[in-house]
């Protein structure tokens, strides 16, 4: 029987989805919740279809992944998961278009919602939000460090490893990487949630923000998000975490194999680093400034927020909208930044910040010395020569896109700062936006239904790094 990986694929995602809702359904079994139900009867129907897709789709051979069927295997899963995902929330009492919103948000860690009244949500129902973040967290690191080298999208060739090849076909076996991915993930995690615990979270709520802050996807159990919290402790544990979470995994993986020095050599990681350090001590001493309050205060709102936000985070400890224009207008800009490449966040990222701003040193140079030979170089080897162009175009369609998005929301009846900064944070998958609606003290609920699809390909197409989805519409590609 001849192979079919795209279908092998499918099949699996859609028996890992239907066994990941047994978890959620065991909570509100044990908590006496009949919302249990929802979830096995959302299990058994996707289960059902899986089994009969693998059953379809069976091989001896392992599947074999070329670049064409790379692009097209890639943005289906991530179609499908949140589609199949979104199920138990229909079981709200919610339509299919708020379920896939939620359920697309979560998957692709941006953490912007629709739901409301989240302390009085179900125990089980919190937990599935949690856990998409979680699994769709490892499942951008995995994609990042094994795919997105293979398929040349944005500079990531930058960062190919022994996991992709260029002669048009991904190795068979990258499981090796893929157990080191997750091992630490799940460490993290872990360890994360014990902080919170002993920091004075409950268990429940120190599990489910422990998914949340690792997969840098913001999802929380109260409608206050960390403003509900009191503890500096817990504000500043998330902080760590949320910087663990937007670090290379990489390069975790070289730590543990025993280099532990190439976590503070890699270049991303020292530039986010200095970046959130100047950041937030400037935007704190601006609150000691204008707002009167206490440096060790203002300190703690800026680190939390800004890492939340530059790490694509997006939890909110506070509306720091209401801190004066000149704040949005920072927060607005720090939105576009991203964490490190290989990591569950999103946005440009750090590296290609980097590439560009030695790009346009070298070509200042040049200006000035026409027959100067330049080699650009990072992390001490020289950039590819079709590394610059890689990043120029992504992100020339990266602002377009949101350019393209915020126009089409807007005739959608959205007011120019919701539009835009909701399109701004659907593609850099960061969660809030600005105003009233969309804000850190609002909600994406009374959106119409039309704009929460849009914002739904947004989020999707900035999961991707854009030209995964893009070069599908492309009619030379089905040639």
């Amino acid at each position: 029987m001849g192979s079919n990986p795209l279908g092998q694929i499918l099949a699996f995602i859609l028996i890992a989805v239907a066994t990941l809702m047994l978890l959620p359904a065991i909570v509100d079994f044990v908590h006496d919740n009949h919302d249990w139900l929802i979830f096995l009867y959302s299990s058994l129907a996707v289960g059902i279809v899986g089994v009969m897709v693998a059953l379809s789709t069976r091989s001896d051979r392992p599947p074999e992944i070329t670049l064409r069927r790379a692009f097209v295997v890639t943005t289906c899963c991530w179609c499908l998961l949140p589609a199949v995902s979104a199920l138990p929330f229909v079981g709200l009492g919610i339509g299919y278009s708020d379920a896939f919103f939620e359920a697309m948000s979560g998957v692709t860690t941006t953490g912007s919602t629709v739901l409301t009244d989240l302390d009085r949500l179900p125990p089980g129902m919190l937990l599935w939000r949690a856990l998409l973040q979680w699994i769709g967290g490892v499942g951008i690191i995995v994609m990042a460090i094994i795919m997105l080298p293979f398929l040349r999208i944005g500079g990531m060739q930058l960062f190919a490893t022994e996991s992709s090849d260029r002669s048009g076909k991904v190795i068979p076996n990258p499981r090796s990487l893929v157990e080191w991915i997750a091992g630490i993930y799940a460490v993290l995690t872990a360890l994360c949630a014990v902080l919170y615990a002993m920091a004075g979270m409950t268990a429940f709520d120190a599990i489910c923000h422990a998914m949340s802050t690792l997969s840098t996807g913001g999802y929380s159990t109260h409608d206050a998000s960390f403003a509900f919290f009191k503890s500096s402790a817990i504000h500043w544990i998330a902080v760590v975490f949320m910087i663990a979470g937007a670090a290379p995994f990489a390069v975790y993986i070289k730590a543990c194999q025993g280099r532990p020095g190439a976590l503070w050599l890699h270049p991303e990681i020292r530039s986010l680093l200095l970046f959130l350090t100047v950041s937030s001590l400037g935007m704190a001493a601006w609150l000691v400034w204008n707002l009167g309050l206490p440096f060790l205060t203002a300190l703690q709102l800026t680190a939390f927020n800004i890492t939340s936000i530059v790490t694509t985070t997006g939890f909110a400890s506070a509306d720091y909208t209401a801190w004066g224009p000149q704040v949005i207008g920072v927060f607005f800009l720090v939105m576009f930044v991203g964490g490190c490449t290989g990591s569950t966040s999103g946005s440009i990222k750090i590296f290609r910040h980097q590439v560009m701003a030695r790009v346009l040193v070298s070509h200042a140079k040049r200006l000035t010395s026409p027959r100067r030979v330049i080699i650009v170089r990072y992390a001490g080897r020289r950039i590819p020569d079709d590394v610059p162009a890689s990043v120029l175009a992504f992100l020339v369609a990266f602002f377009g896109v949101i350019a393209l998005f915020t126009l089409v929301l807007t005739m959608l009846g959205l007011d120019f700062v919701t539009a835009i900064s909701a399109a701004a944070t659907a593609i850099t998958n960061v969660g809030p936006g600005l105003g009233d609606v969309v804000g850190p003290a609002g909600n994406f609920a009374t959106l119409p239904d039309a704009a929460k699809w849009v914002l739904s390909a947004a989020m999707l197409l900035g999961r991707l790094e854009l030209f995964a989805v893009l070069v599908l519409l492309r009619p030379e590609f089905w040639r």
